[in-house]
């Protein structure tokens, strides 16, 4: 042992001893040799260097010798990470795991811990702290280690305040403080957490401890076609962002350009104008200073400036139409489909001139009803503002533009709403940020001001905000029977979140009041189908059959979930209510399912008690949490199964859970048939009542023909899928996707 002096100028015992002692820790039960790491420790010892360069070196190196063959020593430099958090966080705040009231009446009382932990008592404090399990800091990968430490450990004056094992006991702690058993609930909630079983997505995670922290990943909101409306809803946008929420916004009932106003004809300026503001609006209100606000904004394809607004992110035309920080999103109806197909004309239209000639809202309508007004609309003479276009022309710029730059995204309107079991009580116009989640929403209406005295006060009738909670089933951590549990314990957090979050706008309190919508997902399947020593593109039917099964188990542990609290409001009159499980009654699941015994328990379980929440799953793409969770991302293939992402700050392996042993059970993404792909995501998403995040991957190194994309695109619509989320670009001569940062808001 000898002492040097650290950065901050405090004599510091280097013991080398203790050093050797954390590197055994950390290869033990790895498949590594640590002569290596012990010769780099006697080259590096040095006169000046400090325990903390010491074991940023042992990092930095054990990172380095991560290979194909030799895997493992990404979990050895996860572990030192690990580790050296634990002991900078001893230095910094004077005590590390083993006081933990004192953690959080320290943490509370410095402001960076919610009060409400408080209300726990020191004997339940003692309890809990009896069911934390430091050991579990080991279960990460350097690529996981990395995320938690530097992206959700809070910090005080800049340096690192919590431990990740208290992470998630007080995150369990503030899910379970309303529960009648509450300390062994949150032992339950944290069991899963620290285990990573199930994968809270990034509002939970983030924000949950913090004061006042919102906890919804997904809002969609509509704006109609007046000046109240409109800056009402880039208000909206600046609150949800402000509190890191994601937004979907659907600008369809805006009148188009050269539309009248006031009398006047060719006044409008359409929609692009008020996209800009929109964009400029995500661009000046980031999400709590970490990035840019997130917004997609949807248009209909029947609108008469869908062409200019598919050119808002193309690089060719005049720049003041151009919008780059928002997320365009298209939406087509099943006509427009069939016209494609068949390679007939479409019509544009105005909104406005809709209204005034047929006093209803286009884009409020799908199915027969839409099909009716349209063609209608088409054969009408006192439309003026119209054009007349090839449906397929149409499309084929979609997918230029898509191929270009990786949007649109893609609602596929009709599907959506044909499985949306409460179209009694309303219709979804376009999906969220990631094309997985949405439901019913409508835009606040009849805007008001009255004065009292040197008082102003506006008033407004509100619609609804589709708002919904996240988290993900971590199928790399989880075995067949453990699925009922591990539901149940998902839905139960996510329908205690609803009473948790203080959402950022009343049109959301509205729609959590009526629906309460949650979104259980899952990531990691191809991790699990390796494990299960299966073949992600030729295991068709048993990934079918697996998702119908987390689909019975979501319904169940929210019926029995609705017997111990009720239903949610809006559940009489809806497809549940009379039966109707994914447009199938339960005769249909007795007479096909593998489940029918099961199935006919949960119809029985539905009739008796309802369901507590209106929208029970959504697969969302985490991307980036799917590192933290060390699986693949949700349902998608892995992109690869071992590579070195390198970055401003460093070099960070990524590798697959089972590529020691079942590396040739990973097929790379890249390589997996577009249309495969496309029918396995229509076979999980037929069993998730809301939507999946479906990116696309079209390798332009390959023989990639426009028909093969068009094709992909057809095969999506006609297999069922209701949405398209990214179009990922392998570029020529590079082995590099080309894509846009995704949203962290719904990353679970």
């Amino acid at each position: 042992m000898r002492q040097v002096i650290n950065r901050e100028g405090i004599r510091e015992v280097l013991d080398i001893k203790k050093i050797r002692e954390k590197l055994l820790r950390a290869c033990e039960e790895l498949e590594v040799s640590m002569v290596e790491l012990e010769s780099h420790i006697d080259s590096i010892y040095q006169a000046d260097i400090t325990t903390k360069k010491i074991q940023e070196s042992l990092i930095n190196q054990a990172v380095s010798m991560t290979s194909f063959e030799e895997s493992d020593w990404t979990y050895v430099a996860g572990r030192l990470l690990m580790m050296e958090t634990e002991r900078e966080v001893y230095h910094k705040r004077g005590f590390s795991y083993g006081a933990f009231q004192k953690t959080i009446k320290k943490l509370v009382e410095i402001g960076i811990y919610d009060r409400r932990l408080l209300e726990y008592s020191d004997e339940e404090l003692e309890e809990l702290e009896k069911t934390i399990d430091t050991s579990r800091d080991m279960l990460y990968d350097y690529a996981g280690a990395n995320m938690l430490v530097n992206r959700y450990l809070l910090k005080y004056d800049g340096v690192i305040y919590e431990l990740p094992q208290e992470v998630f006991m007080c995150i369990s702690m503030l899910l379970a403080i309303k529960e009648e058993n509450r300390v062994e609930i949150a032992k339950e909630f944290y069991s899963a957490l620290s285990l990573k079983k199930i994968s809270l997505a990034t509002p939970i995670l983030a924000n949950l401890r913090v004061p006042k922290g919102n906890l919804s990943s997904c809002f969609i909101t509509a704006m109609d076609d007046n000046i109240e409306s409109i800056f009402y809803n880039v208000d909206t946008i600046a609150k949800i962002s402000k509190n890191g929420g994601g937004v979907g916004l659907n600008i369809s009932r805006i009148r188009g350009k050269n539309s009248m106003v006031n009398g006047y004809f060719n006044a409008s300026g359409g929609v692009i104008p008020w996209v800009k503001i929109v964009n400029d609006t995500a661009v000046a209100v980031n999400q709590q200073g970490r990035r840019a606000g997130a917004v997609t904004v949807a248009l209909d394809s029947w609108h008469i400036d869908i062409e200019n607004f598919l050119e808002l992110q193309t690089e060719n035309g005049d720049q003041r139409g151009k919008a780059y920080d928002i997320y365009p999103q298209v939406v087509l109806s099943d006509l427009f489909m069939r016209r494609v197909e068949n390679d007939l004309t479409w019509n544009l239209f105005d909104p406005y001139e809709v209204r005034k000639n047929y006093d209803l809202e286009l884009c409020e309508l799908y199915g027969e009803s839409f099909e009716k007004i349209y063609l209608d609309l088409e054969s009408n003479k006192n439309i003026k503002l119209k054009k007349t276009i090839k449906a397929r022309e149409l499309f084929k710029e979609i997918m230029k533009v898509q191929i270009e730059t990786g949007m649109p995204y893609i609602f596929f309107k009709d599907r959506a709403n044909e499985g949306n079991h409460n179209s009694h009580a309303g219709m979804i116009g376009n999906g969220n940020l990631c094309m997985e989640s949405f439901s019913n929403f409508s835009p606040s209406v009849k805007f008001s001001e009255e004065t009292d005295e040197n008082t102003g006060i506006r008033k407004v009738e509100l619609g609804e905000v589709h708002t919904c909670n996240l988290v993900s089933l971590n199928l790399a951590e989880l075995q067949k029977e453990e699925f009922e549990n591990i539901i149940y314990t998902a839905v139960r957090i996510l329908d205690n979140t609803i009473d948790l979050t203080e959402t950022p706008i009343k049109e959301s309190d509205k729609h959590n009041n009526l629906y309460r919508t949650i979104g259980v997902g899952a990531m990691g399947l191809a991790d699990y189908l390796a494990r299960e020593f299966m073949i992600y593109d030729e295991s068709i039917e048993e990934i079918d059959r697996l998702f119908e099964e987390i689909s019975l188990y979501t319904i169940k542990a929210s019926a029995l979930l609705a017997k111990e609290r009720g239903k949610y409001s809006a559940f009489e009159g809806s497809k549940w209510d009379q039966g109707l499980f994914f447009n199938k009654d339960q005769k249909w699941y007795e007479d096909n399912s593998s489940f029918s015994i099961k199935w006919t328990e949960v119809f029985k379980l539905v009739k008796e008690y309802g369901l507590r929440n209106g929208e029970l799953t959504a697969i969302a793409p985490n991307t980036s949490t799917s590192l933290l969770m060390g699986s693949t991302a949700s349902v998608n293939p892995t992109f690869s199964r071992f590579y070195i992402e390198k970055n401003q700050k460093g070099a960070v392996p990524r590798v697959v859970k089972h590529l020691k042993d079942r590396a040739w059970f990973y097929p790379e993404f890249k390589n997996v048939d577009s249309k495969t792909y496309v029918k396995i995501m229509s076979r999980i998403g037929k069993w998730i009542t809301q939507g999946v995040s479906m990116e696309l991957i079209f390798d332009l190194n390959k023989e990639i023909k426009a028909k093969d994309i068009y094709d992909t695109f057809l095969t999506a619509w006609k297999e069922g899928c209701k949405s398209v989320y990214y179009i990922r670009t392998i570029q020529r001569n590079t082995n590099i996707i080309n894509e846009k940062e995704e949203c962290e808001s719904c990353s679970g």
